[in-house]
């Protein structure tokens, strides 16, 4: 009866075993492989591994991605289901203009927090960040509604964009700093705090908007780099994906 869940990012695949498609369940395995590396997946990390009877992901690769991943399951009697933002699922009410248009991955994560601050005591309104690739930030109200969120880039594509389109400048190796005396720190600086103000700002129009301070909970692959540099106390959950996978598809009673 073991679940494999998957989250396939703009960089990586992550993916657990668990024992049962439950929130509670253990871990039986777990790992991650840059995307140039998936197509290596059944004769490596899953070689071996007990299969499972279902498998739910989120994806935000595109379909050819999904495509290989898929072929590396062939072994495996599954027909794996992937998620998709719908009008709701899972506790949470989705307020995008066009609901199916939201990002799995984005969807997925506040399903994973929404549940993470249900159980943790009395409902409050959130603001749920994921720092990766491209970083959102997310406004959920204490019913569980989305409310809408932000899309910026990440570190390493705002680095990256400086050093396409600004002579001189190389994507540095620098440290953040308040007051930042040479290039590579002031380019480091630069982002993190576009990251940190991003945040604050979603902060003071969830507070306006529900009239109470929110939960700010982060997650994401930089999260860590972030976490000196922001403007209020948050979480830092390592895989809000999985845990909202683990909801969704104790939902659908896969296993």
């Amino acid at each position: 009866m073991a679940f494999l869940a998957l989250d396939i990012g703009n960089t990586r695949l992550k993916w657990a075993l668990y024992a049962l498609a439950r929130p509670d369940a253990p871990p039986l395995a777990q790992g991650a492989e840059f995307l140039e590396n998936i197509d290596k997946l059944a004769e490596g990390a899953w070689r071996g591994m007990e299969p499972p009877s279902s498998v739910l992901g989120c994806v935000v690769a595109g379909d050819t991605v999904r495509r290989r991943v898929q072929e590396q399951m062939d072994a495996w009697d599954v027909v794996p289901q992937w998620v998709v933002a719908s009008e709701a699922e899972a506790g949470l009410r989705n307020g995008y203009d066009h609901p199916a248009r939201l990002g799995a991955d984005r969807w997925v994560a506040m399903i994973g927090a929404y549940h993470r601050m249900r159980s943790q005591g009395d409902a409050q309104p959130m603001v749920v960040v994921m720092v990766g690739t491209a970083v959102t930030v997310e406004a959920v109200d204490a019913s569980g509604k989305f409310l809408g969120g932000l899309i910026l880039p990440g570190h390493g594509i705002m680095l990256r964009a400086l050093e396409s389109g600004t002579a001189g400048l190389h994507v540095p190796t620098g440290e953040v700093k308040p007051f930042p005396t040479n290039t590579s720190d002031a380019l480091t600086s630069g982002g993190t705090y576009a990251i940190a103000g991003a945040v604050e700002c979603m902060v003071q129009h969830v507070r306006a908007h529900c009239a109470t301070e929110p939960k700010c909970i982060m997650t994401g692959g930089a999260g860590w780099k972030m976490a000196p540099s922001m403007t209020r106390p948050f979480e830092l959950v390592d895989n809000l994906i999985f845990d909202g996978l683990l909801h969704i598809a104790q939902q659908r009673a896969l296993g």
